[in-house]
Parts: structure tokens; sequence; C-alpha cells
């Protein structure tokens, strides 16, 4: 996955710092996206399938119980919790990502995190024997928090641990597992294999499975080298884990960068949530998390997979194979997410960002008129499926694995942790929101709720186009600098940088440079 362009660029930097992708990075990065990134996604759309069979269990249990069935209010309520406590949950996980990733690692924090699924899995698989519906909605909570850490710990961990050439690409292999895990999810839940009344139990435990695998595999692979040099100031074990991960011996160039950044981020200290939010100098790219985070679950995904249903039964698919249908949606947006790992080196994140937005924008609106006019004009229903299958493919390809990527990016060592607590948070939360507001949105505004997501579409890919910049093949460092202008923090600094450039022999530049862009 080398293009030719890429040596030029690098012009600063020698052969060494070319990463390629070796064999341990490659089994980090799937180890660690099998055993998390992809059971967000499976909890995601687990529920979906078994819902008339989770929501008879729940009537029956209730009925057992006290020897009146449960009232339709009651039930709506008792479902809607099981199905939004995850979200919640999730919200609840980001808030632990500081301190865990501080204090126990990366790695750590991705081995702890196991047992947090493990017991979730147990809890659900016993639910029906322990005829306890509680459980259910306990362990979702659980799941959520073990989500919440899993979505903001996998991309820094792997961010952190790519060469900078492969570092979107990598980035985005997490979300290529959250959309095989709704994919397995679906599948699985087809009312031949898993998703009957028999199944269910079955169904919602298997998520145990890949965390006891990682939980199995990963303490053989290397910790995050930045975490082990930037935090525990440990050269040795960094040096030897960069050693591993980058399958040669050679590795001062990037030592010396991370060197580097150290050294910077001795001067700032570490950024707790609060003091990330009240600082100048980062104040643009953390705009940039909330408007990108806040985009992705606000332009309607959850709305659109849960309107796919419909959409496809008035096109006249026969509802019996409507789940069908869904799962070949499911597997749209594996393939096209395969696609982005593909092209986020070679197109860069801007313009899959844009590109994203833009298509989910488009497909938004050209849904709204095909839903109002499905009645009048016949061909108006297959128009419908054609801008579900759009929609999907941008969310794919730029507006789902970008953002995650980006604030891997546009942060450093000590100010990332937090920045992941407030990307994460501001994810979860909208993406609750989205699922309460969505039924009674969709029940006042019908089709024309999609209006709204293409608004929050347009808004974002604006944003975009005038304030995120292209990160593609930069080093950490490079890419600070290039937000500190826009924070206009240092311009006088950057012009005394310039200067010394000039004045000073190499070496000294660059490290003058840095402690005056860093201040």
């Amino acid at each position: 996955m080398k293009l030719k362009g890429e040596k030029q660029e690098s012009s600063d930097y020698n052969e060494g710092s070319m990463g390629k992708m070796t064999l341990l990075l490659a089994l980090v990065a799937l180890i660690s996206a099998f055993g998390s990134s992809f059971q967000y996604g499976y909890n995601v759309s687990v529920i979906n399938s078994p819902a008339p069979y989770m929501q008879d269990f729940y009537n029956q249990t209730y009925f057992n119980r006290s020897g009146v069935p449960m009232d339709s209010g009651f039930q709506t309520l008792l479902w809607s919790l099981t199905v939004s406590m995850y979200p919640l949950g999730g919200f609840f996980g980001s808030l632990m990502v500081w301190p865990l990733v501080n204090n126990c690692g990366r790695k750590g924090t991705l081995l702890i995190n196991n047992l947090f699924s493990i017991a979730a899995a147990i809890l659900m698989g016993t639910s029906e024997l322990a005829k306890t519906f509680e459980v259910i909605i306990l362990s979702r909570v659980i799941m959520g928090i073990y989500a919440g850490l899993a979505s903001n710990v996998v991309p820094m961990f792997l961010g952190e641990m790519s060469p900078k050439n492969l570092r979107g690409a990598i980035g985005v292999v997490p979300q290529l597992f959250i959309t095989l895990g709704i994919l397995v999810a679906q599948i699985l839940g087809l009312n031949s294999i898993l998703g009957n009344a028999k199944g269910w139990p079955v169904l919602l435990g298997l998520t145990g499975i890949p965390s006891l695998i990682q939980l199995l595999i990963l303490p053989f692979f290397p910790e995050s080298p930045r975490y082990l040099l930037i935090q525990k100031g440990n050269e040795e074990q960094a040096r030897q884990a960069l050693q591993k991960l980058r399958g040669w011996d050679d590795v001062d160039d990037e030592m010396e960068e991370m060197r580097q950044e150290d050294q910077s981020e001795k001067e700032e200290g570490h950024f707790s949530v609060l003091s990330l939010c009240t600082f100048r100098g980062l104040r643009w790219q953390l705009i940039s998390i909330v408007v990108m985070m806040m985009g992705q679950q606000l332009s309607g995904v959850n709305a659109v997979f849960y309107y796919a249903d419909r959409i496809f039964q008035s096109a006249g698919v026969d509802s019996s194979n409507v789940q069908y249908v869904t799962v070949s949606i499911g597997a749209i947006n594996v393939v096209m997410t395969l696609l982005a790992v593909f092209i986020v080196e070679s197109l860069g994140r801007r313009i899959l960002l844009l590109a994203g937005f833009g298509l989910c924008c488009v497909s938004c609106a050209v849904l709204t008129l095909a839903l109002n006019l499905q009645t009048t004009v016949s061909w108006m229903s297959y128009l419908s499926i054609v801008c579900v299958v759009v929609y999907i493919i941008g969310h794919a390809i730029g507006a789902s694995p970008i953002p995650f990527v980006m604030i891997t990016e546009m942060f450093l060592q000590s100010s990332r942790p937090a920045a992941f607590m407030v990307g994460g948070s501001v994810h979860w939360l909208c993406n609750f929101t989205v699922g309460l507001v969505f039924l009674y949105m969709e029940a006042g505004l019908g089709p024309y709720s999609f209006l709204i997501f293409c608004a929050v579409c347009l808004t974002t890919m604006v944003y975009v186009f005038f304030i995120v910049p292209e990160t593609k093949n930069k080093t950490f460092m490079e890419i600070n600098r290039i937000m500190a202008k826009r924070n206009k923090v240092e311009i006088q600094e950057d012009k005394e940088e310039f200067e010394d450039f000039h004045t000073v022999p190499g070496g000294q530049a660059e490290k003058k440079a840095i402690s005056s862009s860093e201040l």
C-alpha cells in the first residue's frame, strides 16, 4: 500500500520513518479490533432481530411474577430502556477513558475492559434461565461501558503504534470491525439461526467470546511505545516495543520524534478535561472533534438503519425477506469501510470526510422527496432504496471512521486521553439522544425528519471544508504546528521560527522551532 508520492512528501525524514505493515502490527490491529470494536458493533444491532421474542419474555416474566399482564406503556418503556441503556453506558465508559489509559496503559485498559464484557455476556446468556429481565437491562449498561471504553481506547492504541504513513489505514480498522460486528449480529439474528424464541439468550451471550480470545492473546503483544516513553519515561521498553512493531532495529528517527514530543509536553503538563477545554492552543482541535462527532451521530445513521426495513417493505420487498435485505445493507457497510482502509492514505482524510458527509447530505434530501412521493409516483420507492444505499456508502467511507482517526492525529500525547474522553462522550450522548428523540421526531415530522439530518450533514461539511486540515502522512508535531496557526496562538513565534530555520544549522533549528511553537 505504498504510494509513489510518499517519498517526496516526507523529505525531512529519511527512509527509516516510512513504516511498512509488519505481521506484528497487523496482528495487534486485528486482535484489538476484533476483541473490542467488533463487540461494539455486535451489540448495536444484536437486539433488533430478536426484539419480539425478548418482549414476549419480558411480558411472560412479569405475568408469572404478578399475575397480571404488563400494560403496553410499561412494556414500551422497558424496551426503550433496553435499547437506550447501551449508549448511556457508552457515555459512562467514555468518562473512564482518561483515568484508565493514563494509569493502566492502553493495552492494560483493553484487558481490564474485557472483564466487563465477559460479565455482561454471562448475565445476558443466563437471563432466561434466571427468569429476570432486569438483568438484561443492567447488562446493556455494562456492555455500553465496555463499548464506550473500546470505541476510544482501540483507535488511540492503534494510532500511537502505527507509522505515520499507515496511521489512517490502521485507524479505520476499528470501524471496519464495528461494521463487521453489526453484520455478524444481523446474520446470526436471522429467524432461521438464532433470532427466535429459543436462540436469543445465546445470541446475546456470544459477545463474551471475542473478549475471552483477546484476554488470552493480547498480553503477548507490546504496549504503545509512545505511552511507554512519554508517560512512563521508560526508553528501553519503548525502543524494544518499537523495534518489534517495525520489524527492524533502526528506530532512532521515530524515537527522536517521540522525544521531541515528550520535550514539548513537559512544558504543557498533563491535560485534564477541564484544562483541555480552557486551553487556547487547542481550541480549534477541540471544536473540530466535537463538530465531527456530533455530525457523525446526528447525521441520522441510526435512523436510516431503523427506517431501512420499512423503506424496503414499501418498495414491495416481501416482509419475510426484509431481514435478508437488512443483512445486505450491513454487508455494503462492511465493504465500503474496507475500501476506506485502502483509500484513506492515498486520498487523505479531508476528501473522505467531505465526500462522506456530502453523499449523506444529498441522499437525505432526495430520500425526503422520495418518501413523500412514493404513494403517487411508482418508481420513487426504488429511488428511496438507492438513497439508503448511497447514504450507507457515504457514512462508511467518511463520517463513521475518520473522526476517530482525527482525534488521534490532532492531539499530542498529553492531551490525547482527555480529547478522546470529550470526543467519546459527545459521540455517545448524541447516539443516546438520537435513539430517544427519533421516535418522537418521526411521529411528528414523518419523512421530513430526514431534512434535519440533511442540515446536520451540510453544516458539518462546511465546517470541515473551512477548518479541518489534511493530516495525511504528517507526524503529530507537524499537525500540531498547522493547528497552532489556526489557533492564532503563535503567529509571532512562527515568523521567528522560519528565520530560525535560515540562520541556524538544521538540528538546532528543529528543536528551537518546536519549543517556540509549543509555548
